[in-house]
Formats: C-alpha cells, sequence, structure tokens
C-alpha cells in the first residue's frame, strides 16, 4: 500500500512509500463492541503501520477511532494493577514533593486513578472526553471537567497544574505534538508530569503482533518516546520498563527558560569598566584587537562605536572592511606602526593572551594593554 505524501506525526517529514506492516481483515475498534444487531454492519478494516525514517516513530496510517478522544480502562479493575498505582503514585508525589500540589489527569476515565491520586497526597483533577464518564466521576464527588486537548492554545479550568498525568492514553492522539503543548502551556514553570503509553520494545521483542490495533496510532520505543516529549517543552527525568514490561513509564518536567537574568548586571558592569578604560586614554588613542563575533558583539553590546579608532585583525580578508553596526574600520597589525594608540583592549577569545603577548613584544609604545575576560577587564 502507497500512503502517497502522509506526513509523520512526531517530526512532519513524509512518511516511506512502503509500510512495515499491513494486517487485513482487522477489528475496527477495540471498544465499545458489536452486538448481536450491528453484525451485518460490522467489518474488517486494513491496518497499515509505517515507521519514520527520520525520527523513527513507528504510526498508524488509520484515521483514529470514533472515541479516539475517550479513555476506557477496563485494566483498571484489576487488583494488581490497583495495588501497582498505588504504590507508584505514592512515590511519585513523594520523590517530586508533590504533596499538596494540584496535579491533571488528561484522559481520566472513568477516574479510577484519581482517588488513587488523592490518597497520594495531590489535589487530583481529571480531564475527560466521555460524557457519560465524566457524570459517574462527578456524581463521586471527583473534579472532573469535559474536553479533549487538541492544540497549543487550549485552557484548562483550574490551570496552572503543578503536575500532570497520561496514562495509557497518548497513543490514541492523532496530533500529539499539539496535545502535548497544550499541557505544557496549562503548567506551571518546572511542571512535573507521568506519561505511560505501552512499550514497543517489548513488543518486538517478544514478538506480540496482536499488540498492534486500529485504536492505537502511535507505537514508542523508550528512544521514540523520549524525542517525542523532548520535542515538546520537557526534559525526560526518567523513562523506564514497568507492568511487567508492556509499559513505558516516564517523568518529565517542563523545561525551563535559560537564566539570563545575571546578562544585564555583567553587561554594565563591562561597559563601566571599559569606559573608564577608554576616558582614561582617549587622548592617546583606544584601539580594539579581534574582529570574531565576540568582539563584534561587545563593540555593539557596550556602544564603542565612537570610542575606538580601529579594530585590528590579523585575518587578511577582515582586513578594509568595517565592524558591522558600529563601522569601525578593521586593519592589518602593522597599522599600530602606521597609526599609534596609547591603549589597546583585546578582544580575541582564547587568542587573547597570545595577542597581548604580541603586542608587547611587536609594540611596545602601546603602554596600556587590556583583555576582555568574561568577569571584566583584565590589565597585562
Amino acid at each position: 500500500m502507497n500512503m502517497g505524501n502522509c506526513l509523520c506525526k512526531m517530526c512532519g517529514n513524509v512518511l516511506p512509500k512502503h509500510s512495515l506492516l499491513h494486517f487485513h481483515d482487522m477489528p475496527k475498534a477495540a471498544q465499545f463492541l458489536p452486538d448481536a444487531h450491528d453484525l451485518a454492519a460490522d467489518a474488517g478494516v486494513d491496518l497499515v503501520i509505517y515507521q519514520c525514517t527520520s525520527c523513527g516513530l513507528v504510526q498508524s496510517s488509520s484515521e483514529p477511532v470514533a472515541y479516539y478522544k475517550e479513555v476506557v480502562r477496563a485494566a483498571a479493575f484489576s487488583e494488581e494493577m490497583q495495588a501497582f498505582r498505588q504504590v507508584q503514585f505514592a512515590q511519585f508525589v513523594q520523590d517530586y514533593a508533590l504533596q499538596g500540589k494540584n496535579l491533571i489527569e488528561i484522559g481520566c476515565g472513568r477516574g479510577e486513578y484519581l482517588r488513587l491520586l488523592q490518597s497520594a497526597g495531590v489535589m487530583a483533577y481529571g480531564l475527560e472526553y466521555g460524557a457519560d464518564s465524566v457524570r459517574q466521576c462527578v456524581a463521586a464527588g471527583l473534579d472532573v471537567t469535559p474536553g479533549y486537548i487538541d492544540s497549543a492554545e487550549y485552557v484548562l479550568e483550574h490551570a496552572p497544574f503543578d503536575a500532570f498525568a497520561v496514562l495509557n492514553f497518548m497513543e490514541h492522539w492523532p496530533d500529539p505534538n499539539a496535545s502535548l503543548r497544550g499541557i505544557a502551556n496549562n503548567l506551571v514553570e518546572g511542571g512535573i508530569g507521568l506519561v505511560e503509553v505501552p512499550n514497543l520494545d517489548m513488543i518486538l521483542k517478544n514478538n506480540l503482533f496482536t499488540e498492534f490495533i486500529s485504536d492505537h496510532i502511535l507505537y514508542f520505543t523508550r528512544e521514540s518516546l523520549v524525542t517525542m516529549l523532548r520535542l515538546n517543552g520537557f526534559e525526560v527525568l526518567s523513562c523506564a520498563e514497568v507492568w511487567h514490561g508492556y509499559i513505558l513509564s516516564a517523568v518529565v518536567r517542563k523545561r525551563k527558560f535559560c537564566d539570563v537574568s545575571a546578562f544585564a548586571s555583567s553587561r554594565l558592569q563591562i561597559k563601566s569598566e571599559v569606559g573608564c578604560f577608554i576616558q582614561q586614554h582617549a587622548a592617546e588613542g583606544v584601539a580594539i584587537w579581534g574582529a570574531g563575533h565576540q568582539a563584534l558583539a561587545a563593540i555593539a553590546l557596550l556602544g564603542l562605536a565612537k570610542e575606538i579608532k580601529y579594530v585590528v585583525d590579523s585575518a587578511p580578508f577582515k582586513q578594509g572592511k568595517f565592524t558591522p553596526a558600529s563601522h569601525i574600520p578593521i586593519v592589518a597589525p602593522a597599522y599600530l606602526t602606521e597609526h599609534p594608540v596609547g591603549a589597546v583592549i583585546v578582544m580575541a577569545a582564547s587568542y587573547s593572551d597570545e595577542v597581548a603577548n604580541i603586542i608587547r613584544r611587536d609594540w611596545p609604545a602601546v603602554t596600556h594593554v587590556a583583555i576582555l575576560r568574561d568577569f571584566g577587564l583584565e590589565f597585562v
């Protein structure tokens, strides 16, 4: 079967022409099974699975099942699963200091796990698309709202949340990037999450071909799950096989922006030091040695366009040019002999010490040499 130009649901690249798997006459859904009067209209479907050659995600080409926004959990009735979740949730809450914090389960079904999450010490909320499931949750006293996150702009009631859980639901999503970004945008900075999906690594290892079903659009290995989460705004703190190897369980944290708060004070400090140095030697003239990217940025950010006579650089292809934005002439080292200055600020990054030594050796008339370091000016 040729898929044409279908795009990968993770990276957006075109999927290959040839499928990884093609199963015929498969059940069109694994939930809401047909009654006797439905049998005449019930028919099998083709299940075609592809693997993206770019990011490696294994995925179905089929349209999602009609109820893909809902969570149906037969496994939640298992006493063993209940006991496992109780221990798991308690450890999760303890490990990430979530006691008393707000956590939302995305796709909470009939609230099978919300009580356990509450018992673990969080303020548990739920989001569920199935109307009947929502009614059952509300009747049981659970704080559940109807909905399904299908865009980055989706706004959750009670947001922002400190934490979230998505438990064996993401594999049903036709647009996982949009849903994950929507979740991230409803979290506090550094919000924690528990994300679980069926384990394709185990499926492949044990030849479990029966794990491919129409309900599941996405099939995650550990590598592709981690990639998906990272691409959508999360750091992956851990990713392990749980529940007899059937589940990949990842703990994530909403990625924080880099802390650049110290840049402003550092810039002001260096600007002051450089300004004082230039003022002290203005009568003799001040030049800069170095026309690399750091020097060009420093000239612009420190406002040196009118303070510097010229910029020296030993690279011939830079000589005779001008610094961008500040328009200071760039000259060869010999220019120092022909048009001497009394002071030079070396801005040559890792070559700065070598350049300072060259100036001392070849231009002793330059009586004041300073190197611009990350902490400020160093006089040599």
